[in-house]
């Protein structure tokens, strides 16, 4: 029998779990970190006359977390597995909210995209370990499918209110929406540190942060995105093509580094596994063809419609806030649908509200209407079933390192698609909807297919008695 049930001594004994303290602290440092997140999709233009930074490089205002994140969301899972899930939750999380703090006192381009890299490293201790403890306080089950859901509710949550806030306050000041999302993340660090029980499991995750893994990944995506980022002024170009070549060398170096190393920050065997592999391609899509089109549509109304950063933030809304309310009632879908065709149902409408914007961007409001809430539907639908994807599909001990994985891909994938759409949208808005509209549908077209690889065999007579009874 384990010591601490028998002979320590009562003030010595883990606390009594607290998985409704869990969830709701988690889910609000998820939230901020996704406010922080989506922040930028309004103060774009007004940062980008602060600190006069050119239409070329206005991408990185808006992928420096993103960047972070996606480098150290698996190191930051793999250290929450070894070290703890609550420890590098409330690091992260007091983190945050001193660089988002910092990133509001920056003074040139530079100094913003820098400290927005430090934000999204944070938050990469912020998503790891919140899915890390809500694995662990509710181990399975219609009450984890709940708490993923609620969790999936935040992200969108978040990405709903960040817009709204920055609009709001960037009426005065821009810079006000940064230290409020600094001082709200600090708030929440201090009332984890209070309310969160010890976190007594430990994985088998090895000690040291797999730095050459890192090293290979940043790199990668660095040279990923600067290529898209030029693409906006020629795709043929030689320094275009080079940098994609850099970074296709660049991922497979990171994959070779991976499969020698002795604790990788993702273990490659896990791909071989159906469900695995629709979480982290169904991650990578939404990235893609969602997050990535969805981060330039605020500035694109503001410039296309010559609407005010409050006013599209409350259009924005639409889609956000759709998203939000569906994720909450997707615990609905439960015993009805698997999480890999939730993804499937949720690209499908994803592509079909991608589509309906067509031609509407640069026109009368009313006509979004349709196309926002029907894509935030398919985005609430992806929202609430990465999350339970991503930890249903690994071992329990690496819960971490799967919630990583997922929101590593989910972030590539969303840099990617912000460069992308704003290389594209030079050409007319409607080209960078054409193209995330056929991204939405190679994501249903995957996840279908890993769908009928990942469905349970049907129950014996006995099972099924069983259940009856």
């Amino acid at each position: 029998m384990h010591p601490l049930t028998t002979t320590a001594p009562p003030e010595s004994r883990p606390r009594p779990g607290r998985p409704r303290a869990t969830l709701a602290v988690t889910a609000a440092a998820t939230a901020v970190a996704l406010m922080n997140y989506t922040a930028p999709m309004l103060t774009l233009p007004d940062m980008a006359a602060a600190f006069g930074t050119p239409a070329s490089a206005q991408a990185w205002l808006l992928n420096g977390t993103p960047l972070g994140l996606a480098v150290l969301l698996l190191v930051a899972g793999g250290l929450a597995d070894a070290h703890g899930r609550r420890r590098v939750f409330l690091l992260g999380t007091l983190a945050l909210g001193l660089t988002t703090a910092l990133g509001a006192l920056a003074g040139s381009t530079l100094a913003f995209t820098l400290a927005r890299i430090a934000q999204g490293a944070a938050s990469a201790a912020v998503l790891a370990g919140s899915l890390g403890l809500l694995a662990h306080a509710y181990p399975a089950g219609r009450d984890r499918i709940r708490a993923t859901g609620v969790w999936g509710a935040s992200v969108s949550a978040g990405i709903a209110l960040g817009p709204l806030l920055a609009g709001t306050l960037s009426l005065a000041d821009w810079r006000l929406a940064y230290g409020t999302l600094g001082a709200a993340a600090l708030a929440i660090a201090a009332t984890g540190a209070r309310t969160l029980t010890h976190d007594t499991t430990r994985g088998t995750g090895g000690t040291r942060p797999d730095i050459a893994g890192a090293t290979a990944l940043a790199l990668a995506l660095a040279a990923l995105l600067t290529a898209l980022t030029l693409g906006r002024d020629g795709w043929l170009r030689a320094p275009v093509g080079l940098l994609l070549l850099a970074a296709a060398v660049l991922t497979g170096l990171f994959a070779a580094v991976e499969h020698r190393s002795r604790a990788p920050m993702v273990d490659l065997a896990l791909l071989r596994r159906p469900a695995f592999l629709a979480s982290t391609l169904g991650a990578l899509f939404t990235g893609l063809a969602v997050i990535g089109l969805f981060s330039v549509v605020p500035a694109l109304l503001q410039g296309g419609a010559g609407m005010t950063p409050l006013g599209s933030a409350w259009l924005f809304l639409l889609w956000s806030g759709t998203a939000f309310v569906t994720a909450l009632q997707t615990r609905r879908l439960a015993g009805r649908l698997s999480a890999a065709y939730q993804l499937t149902l949720g690209f499908t409408l994803s592509a079909a509200g991608i589509l309906s914007l067509l031609g509407a961007l640069e026109g009368s409001w009313p006509r979004l209407v349709p196309g926002l809430l029907l894509a935030g539907a398919g985005s609430g639908l992806l929202n609430a079933a990465l999350p339970r994807l991503a930890v249903d599909s690994v071992p329990p001990e690496r819960a971490a390192m799967g919630s990583g994985a997922n929101n590593t891909a989910r972030y590539i994938g969303s840099s990617a698609g912000v460069a992308l759409t704003l290389a594209l949208v030079t050409t007319g808005p409607d080209t960078a909807l054409l193209v995330s509209a056929a991204l939405a549908l190679a994501g249903t077209v995957l996840t279908l297919a890993l769908g009928r690889l990942t469905r349970p065999a049907p129950a014996s007579p006995r099972r099924r008695a069983g259940r009856r009874c």
